[in-house]
């Protein structure tokens, strides 16, 4: 049984119009995880595009915050792909919001900051923090979040 992470899972990733964010959202997607939002500060209101694997589109709305992008697509989980001096925040933004679990994969967050984003985080109650500096995780066969090579497990 999948705790974290199942089929009903619904992840907006933070800096999905990154290089990382945007090549691991596809990733994710190709996994068939949920991927139901991206959030770029800036850029709110346009959509992302990913290949279906049946020759169409899987098109992903742009939100410029966590809170905007959970309300309007029943998000429950966040992927970080974001810059070290943004990742701390991005936690706060992500438990700020309600979310029931948050995978960071940004390494060299500075410790001060982190040491405040996980005092956050744990002040919740309900938010689950997998990372900084972590794979993610993955549910064979129900989806994953992060980087974790897909092709190795089996359900």
């Amino acid at each position: 049984m999948s705790i974290l992470l199942d089929e009903t899972t619904r992840v907006v990733v933070s800096g999905i119009t990154g290089r990382e964010g945007s090549f691991h959202a596809g990733q994710m997607l190709a996994y068939h995880t949920q991927v139901v939002a991206g959030v770029t500060p800036g850029k709110g209101g346009q959509t992302v595009t990913f290949p279906d694997g049946k020759g169409g589109e899987i098109g992903v709305p742009i939100f410029d915050t966590i809170a905007d992008a959970a309300a309007k697509t029943g998000a429950n989980a966040q992927f970080i792909s974001v810059p070290p001096r943004f990742a701390a925040d991005s936690i706060i933004e992500g438990a700020a919001a309600g979310l029931d679990l948050i995978v960071c994969i940004t390494e060299y967050i500075p410790v001060q900051e982190m040491v405040s984003a996980v005092r956050y985080v744990n002040a919740t109650g309900k938010t689950r923090l997998i990372g900084p500096n972590c794979p993610g995780l993955l549910s064979a066969g129900k989806g994953k979040i992060g980087i974790i090579p897909a092709s190795i497990f089996t359900p």
